[in-house]
């Protein structure tokens, strides 16, 4: 009976780290930055995090976080730029995310795109949001914007900074309206 308890115990915690929220911020150049995280009203506070040049760091998330991150780049003013939004277990217990440009669409410095950590080595994603090179059509610019995007996955990829010559982004995703995000159908 103990033996029984104590492998439901272990099942029940590895189910819980395989279902942990994260987001992974990939620094794409040699800018020091810091990531401010932002709750939406009722969700946990998270530390602001220190990101140096072309490194990554790993921030975890509580059950059903919903709120966003914004990067500011060392000597410059806070002030937020493009949002990494996420909605984590949201209707149907799925993540829905986007990179928003509503509040300063003229942040070329900040974050660029989110997608799932297991596209993080594909050539070509299935599922992301943003941009290489702002502007583009893969960014959530005004209120309500058709631009959000599910999986069913939670660990995120954020990239932020330069990617250096590229113009432009050729990929389409899949988009969901705000509506469904929150299970008003």
């Amino acid at each position: 009976m103990h033996f029984a308890s104590i492998l439901a115990a272990v099942a029940f915690s590895a189910a819980t780290l395989v279902r942990a929220n994260s987001m992974t911020f990939v620094n794409l150049d040699d800018t020091k930055r810091t990531v401010y995280i932002t709750p939406t009203v009722g969700h946990a506070h998270i530390n602001p995090v220190e990101l140096e040049g072309r490194r990554e760091v790993k921030v975890k998330f509580p059950h059903g976080w919903i709120g966003n991150a914004y990067t500011v780049s060392e000597g410059k003013e806070n002030v937020p730029g493009m949002l990494a939004e996420v909605c984590f277990q949201g209707w149907n217990d799925l993540t829905y995310y986007d990179v928003s440009a509503i509040v300063n669409p003229n942040d070329h410095d900040g974050v660029k795109e989110m997608y799932p950590a297991s596209q993080a080595g594909a050539k070509v994603k299935s599922s992301f949001s943003g941009c290489k090179v702002f502007p583009c059509s893969t960014a959530y610019y005004l209120p309500d914007d058709i631009q959000t995007v599910s999986t069913d996955e939670t660990d995120l990829i954020v990239t932020v900074g330069n990617y250096g010559d590229l113009e432009r982004r050729e990929e389409t995703p899949t988009y969901h309206p705000r509506n469904v995000v929150l299970g008003k159908l």
